[in-house]
């Protein structure tokens, strides 16, 4: 790693500083169609119910919604808040906190902190940064008649003696609130359901709180205003309001987990180092600098991270420039690049190949070089959490715009290999961590299994790091257990075994295509392998059959002993050879194979094809296979050949275990 790098990643908090950063250079610049960045004193939640009321507070109608994310404003205190006695957000709560007969009349189990609630929006709609949507809804809260009105309209449901349920025990279909709503110890207390507001206001068309951003910034300002002890902000260095909480919700609405959090009261996290036990001073952050940044980081993550589980890998430009996904595959990332991408177009190139997936290449990246300057920071940030209530920071780098753009070309031109990963997608590139991760343990690998193989892939692609020696070689026995995988299983699997061993053994300078001067063994007698495929397969082709073939039964065996599983095929292709020697319409093609063969052998280096050295093959002879199989199937036929019509479309691969 650089100098440069190395120094940012000893500034404190530095990842908080390129988010606070990133906030300011985006606000307001948003590309078209994406979300827009949450303003400060705002957090987004999953609202299951909708009230609608008009400017004198009186109600309208209610319905459900289908957990959709809503923006609403928060305190400090109830943007982070957890416990027994969470503080109430300032206008958009659960039934809990809006309704004041949700406990009193309708006997709510959770506690009721409408006092808390009512207290605080009254508060806000007596100061000088007041809103009439806010009056409003404070209005119809003070009569008390919210979960009255829901209940009218059945969006909640009572039992006989009109206390509100917590189960659903009819035989019938559970009404749609308890479809919505996560059980806790075997109940649904229809007290979570989290209510947003629509305002009727004459002459203004917005009715939805959560969209009208003149209350938005009504909030904002009383939340500035509002008097605060100030302390040294140890991102801007600058006096400012400290934050005594921290956000939630970074990676979805009801994310639990915080980045940072002091929540110890007794003095004994900060023991003989502070004066205080608030955290200030171990971790001084003004409350518009976190919030700022964890919105910022929120909008990252809502927008372009790869997600599995609770981990989640963001990378992005602090600039706000456009910069390719570091964790796509090469199809992915020219179909999110400005060059035009027609899948399949390598594959009709014969030869070049290498050369044609380059160009591409290089084409793509400098479309996103045109976006992003040389000097422009770079940010790659993991994230986790072991709890429902922390998370940390798996993996930070910091890198130059033109040093990310270079390791991300290098990891694609170095893994580059023809991949088929289904009957229609077809291309030449690298694959992505998550294709090797599925490739080396299957497509039903374990969640802690494919974070952790995801992780240790990160480095290979950000700090150009090699391969992991053990995910080359678990791909790599995956894709011998041809008869353990289904067709395009098999097909992915091999493409990405290639890629990688290619990728690890850079030095080596495999091509893409056919090196018929290459003549190390496990190349060999991989190129045997594909012409015994293709010999037996052809045999059954005209015959009209469709079973596998000796080579593929035997591929893992052939992996293990080479010499002696060879000498089986050989002897199983004979009466192949009789049958298409029979008839003049095949006698051409079987000639040039057997011809084909005989210069494969002959090209063995004295000693290598022989009992004495049948040991194990390494991943190179699936190159030799891979290679000389496409040589096979994209040759075009001779006259000499005598090819049957039609049969220089016929791949090797169409018909391998069918009925699987």
């Amino acid at each position: 790693m650089s100098t440069k790098n190395s120094r940012k990643l000893e500034v404190k908090m530095s990842w908080m500083q390129e988010l606070y950063v990133t906030y300011k250079n985006c606000v307001g610049k948003e590309p078209p169609g994406t979300v827009r960045l949450i303003p400060i004193g705002h957090m987004t939640q999953q609202a299951q119910l909708e009230i609608t009321i008009d400017i004198q507070g009186s109600f309208k109608r209610a319905k459900i919604v289908q957990k959709e994310e809503t923006l609403l404003p928060v305190t400090e205190e109830s943007a982070g808040r957890v416990g027994i006695k969470p503080p109430p957000h300032p206008l958009c709560d659960k039934v809990q906190y809006c309704a004041a007969d949700y406990s009193t009349t309708f006997g709510g189990e959770k506690p009721s902190f409408f006092k808390e609630y009512e207290k605080q929006l009254a508060e806000w709609c007596e100061s000088d940064f007041s809103h009439p949507k806010a009056k409003a809804i404070l209005f119809y809260v003070r009569n008390g008649n919210v979960v009255a009105d829901l209940v009218k309209e059945k969006l909640l449901h009572v039992d006989a003696n009109g206390k509100l349920l917590n189960r659903w025990t009819d035989a019938s279909k559970s009404p749609e609130i308890f479809r919505l709503l996560t059980p806790k110890a075997g109940k649904k207390d229809q007290g979570d359901a989290l209510i947003r507001w629509n305002v009727i206001e004459t002459g203004n068309p917005c009715s939805a709180v959560w969209e009208d951003e003149s209350l938005q910034s009504a909030w904002v300002e009383y939340e500035a205003n509002a008097s605060k002890e100030q302390g040294l902000c140890m991102v801007t260095g600058e006096m400012a309001v400290l934050a005594l909480n921290h956000p939630k919700g970074i990676r979805y609405g009801g994310d639990g987990a915080k980045l940072i959090s002091a929540n110890d009261d007794k003095g004994y996290t900060f023991r003989g180092r502070f004066t205080d036990n608030t955290g200030q001073q171990a971790c001084g952050v003004s409350r518009e600098v976190t919030q700022q940044a964890h919105n910022a980081l929120h909008w990252l993550i809502k927008r372009q991270a790869y997600r599995n589980d609770d981990q989640v890998i963001v990378s992005w430009a602090v600039g706000g420039a456009k910069i390719p996904d570091p964790f796509s595959n090469s199809y992915s990332l020219f179909l999110g690049g400005d060059d035009t991408f027609v899948p399949g177009n390598e594959a009709d190139t014969v030869g070049d190949i290498g050369q044609t997936f380059a160009l591409r290449l290089k084409k793509v990246i400098a479309g996103y070089r045109a976006q992003l300057d040389d000097t422009d920071d770079i940010v790659v940030m993991g994230l986790d959490s072991a709890t429902p209530g922390r998370m940390a920071i798996t993996f930070y780098r910091e890198l130059s715009g033109s040093e990310f753009l270079k390791r991300l070309k290098s990891w694609h031109h170095q893994n580059a290999w023809h991949q088929v990963f289904s009957k229609e997608i077809h291309f030449v590139g690298a694959p992505s961590p998550q294709d090797i991760a599925e490739a080396a343990y299957g497509p039903r690998l374990d969640k802690k299994l494919r974070k952790s193989t995801v992780e240790r892939l990160l480095p290979c692609i950000i700090d150009a790091q090699r391969i992991p020696r053990d995910l080359v070689e678990s791909v790599f026995r995956r894709a011998c257990n041809r008869q353990g995988l289904k067709t395009w299983d098999w097909e992915k699997t091999l493409g990405i075994a290639c890629a990688i061993y290619r990728g690890f053994y850079n030095e080596k300078q495999y091509q893409m295509k056919l090196e018929t001067e290459r003549n190390t063994p496990d190349y060999l007698y991989g190129r045997l392998l594909a012409i015994a495929d293709n010999i037996e397969n052809y045999a059954l082709k005209t015959a009209g059959e469709g079973r596998e073939t000796t080579a593929a039964r035997l591929t893992q065996r052939f992996a293990d002993r080479p010499f002696s599983t060879w000498r089986t095929i050989e002897l199983a292709l004979t009466p192949y050879m009789v049958r298409l020697h029979s008839s003049e319409k095949t006698r051409g093609y079987l000639k040039s194979r057997k011809r084909l063969l005989d210069e494969v052998i002959c090209a063995f280096n004295e000693g290598d094809f022989s009992k004495e050295k049948d040991r194990p093959l390494t991943a190179e002879f699936l190159l030799g296979y891979h290679c000389q199989r496409h040589a096979l199937f994209s040759s075009k036929p001779t006259e000499a050949d005598n090819i049957l019509p039609g049969s220089e479309n016929i791949d090797s691969t169409t018909d391998l275990n069918q009925g699987k």
